[in-house]
C-alpha cells in the first residue's frame, strides 16, 4: 500500500498565507539576476493532486506598459516559469516574527473559455480581499497562477 504524502502546506502555513496582504515575488531576469516585486494575491483551490494554487492580478495600476503581457515579471515567467513567493510578518516583538517561502510554477491564466471559470473565481476572491479592485478592469486582464511545489517556513505563523 502506498504511503500518503504530507500536504505541501500545513494548516498553520495555509492560514498564514491566506491572511497575508502581500507577498514578494522573485523571478529570474534574462540576465540571470533575481527580480523582486511586491504583489497582491489570493489562495485559490488546490490543483489536481493537491498542490496549492495562488492567484495574483495584473491589475491596471500605473505601470511602465499598459499591456500586462509586457511586464518584466510576466516576461520572466514566460521564459522560466519557476518563481518564489515570500510572505513575511515583521514585529518589534521578535516572538511574533514569521515567514513562509513558496517555490512555485507561474503561468498566465487568461480570461478565455477554457480558463474562464478559474479566472472569474480568482477575480471574485481578489475583489473580496482587496476592495481597491472594485474599479479595476480585472476581467479583461490575465492573472498569474502560481502552483506551489515546495514550502519552507520559520517562526511564529500563528501570531
Amino acid at each position: 500500500m502506498a504511503e500518503a504524502r504530507a500536504p505541501i502546506l500545513s494548516d498553520d502555513e495555509r492560514a498564514f498565507l491566506a491572511a497575508a496582504r502581500t507577498a514578494t515575488l522573485a523571478t529570474i531576469a534574462p540576465s540571470g539576476r533575481p527580480r523582486l516585486v511586491p504583489i497582491c494575491f489570493v489562495v485559490g483551490e488546490d490543483a489536481p493532486g493537491g498542490a496549492p494554487r495562488i492567484h495574483s492580478p495584473l491589475d491596471d495600476k500605473p505601470k511602465r506598459s499598459a499591456e500586462p503581457r509586457d511586464l518584466a515579471r510576466v516576461q520572466d515567467l514566460l521564459v522560466l516559469p519557476e518563481a518564489t513567493l515570500l510572505v513575511d510578518r515583521w514585529s518589534e516583538d521578535w516572538s511574533e516574527l514569521g515567514w513562509l517561502r513558496l517555490d512555485c510554477r507561474g503561468e498566465l491564466l487568461e480570461p478565455e473559455p477554457r480558463e474562464r471559470e478559474e479566472h472569474a473565481s480568482a477575480i471574485a476572491a481578489l475583489r473580496e480581499k482587496y476592495p481597491q479592485y472594485a474599479g479595476h478592469r480585472l476581467e479583461e486582464r490575465p492573472v498569474i497562477r502560481f502552483t506551489v511545489h515546495r514550502a519552507v517556513s520559520w517562526g511564529n505563523l500563528r501570531g
